[in-house]
């Protein structure tokens, strides 16, 4: 057990921040803003994004850095050099960006980007100084500071990947990729957190230990079911040109109603695991928490469904999503047979 209280409070802090970025991501998700900034790290080839449409467009007269980019004739370029404009479009000046061909320009979905982007960037800083902080504990417990360097990794990992998502212009399995990744942050911050606390175990029966395995491995399936809807509500969404919201739900396929009735099956098993651990206080209570996650869960979902999903209820969904796993992934960690 690493007895520092300020560093059990910056391993909170990192962790808050890694929901904050997953909030982040759905928003921008939400918002159809995951192209707002065409290429990557930079926005536009520029380090801190346009604010106007007159910034990527076509300036005669203008001095443009290398690498910096324009809208031209629907298209997107970037300057090979640096350079000044003459009074007319120079195309020796200029490379056609290959990797995808989206070329719009919206300020606010640029912006919303640039800010995921950012909070990104400012989580790997957190978690680099959560690493070289954990330094000064190596002699008390080597694997928090190698699983805080892994920490590390998995938040380059996730920058690759979000490249790769822009590049594939939001391909919908490297999207859920990146769900997943940052998941993985989530686990891997508890684990750490369990580490520096010292392994506080909760000891109970065999039977509700299983049963929480269960509950994990049911809550990975809800969330897997859960990508392929929101994948097919892009694709709906996009259909309708972003209207109609009432007659989303009517499209769905399959996959829709197995998530929608699963919820309750996992519902079930919450209420089922907590009735049979009444009888050891502190286990009955991890499993009461559980299923009030998984209620505040199933009503936002409610919400979502017969409310005409209202653009504020989509992050929402997935930021509880993402405290469920995260909640139950915490049980498996503490719950031990006696």
């Amino acid at each position: 057990m690493i007895t520092s209280r300020s560093f059990r409070i910056y391993l909170w802090f990192v962790l808050v921040n890694v929901f904050l970025v997953i909030i982040a991501g759905s928003v921008v998700r939400t918002t159809q803003s995951g192209m707002g900034c065409p290429d990557w790290p930079n926005c536009f080839g520029k380090a801190i994004p346009p604010t106007d449409i007159k910034e990527v467009l076509f300036q005669p007269n203008h001095a443009y850095k290398k690498g910096q980019f324009i809208i031209y004739n629907d298209s997107l370029k970037y300057a090979k050099e640096k350079f000044i404009s003459g009074a007319t479009f120079n195309p020796t000046n200029w490379k056609q960006y290959e990797k995808h061909n989206y070329a719009i320009f919206n300020v606010l979905n640029t912006w919303i980007e640039y800010l995921n982007r950012l909070l990104g960037a400012l989580l790997g800083i957190f978690i680099a100084i959560q690493f070289v902080w954990s330094l000064w504990y190596w002699r008390q417990k080597k694997s928090v500071v190698f699983l805080s360097f892994g920490l590390i990794l998995l938040t380059g990992f996730q920058a690759w990947l979000g490249k790769t998502v822009v590049d594939s212009n939001l391909a919908a399995l490297k999207i859920s990729l990146h769900l997943f990744g940052a998941l993985a942050m989530v686990f891997l911050s508890l684990y750490i957190m369990f580490l520096v606390k010292g392994k506080r175990l909760v000891f109970t029966s065999r039977k509700i230990v299983n049963l929480n395995i269960l509950l994990l491995l049911l809550v990975f399936a809800q969330i897997l079911l859960g990508t392929n809807v929101r994948t097919q509500i892009d694709t709906i969404s996009e259909h309708l040109n972003y209207l109609n919201r009432s007659g989303w739900v009517e499209q769905l396929n399959l996959y829709f109603y197995i998530h929608r009735s699963f919820s309750l099956v996992i519902a079930a098993l919450a209420i089922y695991a907590y009735l049979q651990s009444r009888s050891v206080f502190k286990t009955a209570v991890r499993f009461k928490n559980t299923i009030g996650v998984i209620l505040l869960e199933i009503g936002v979902g409610i919400v979502l469904v017969y409310v005409n999903f209202p653009p504020a209820a989509q992050p929402v969904h997935l930021l509880v999503s993402s405290i469920l796993v995260a909640v139950v992934f915490n049980n498996f960690l503490q719950l031990k047979v006696k």
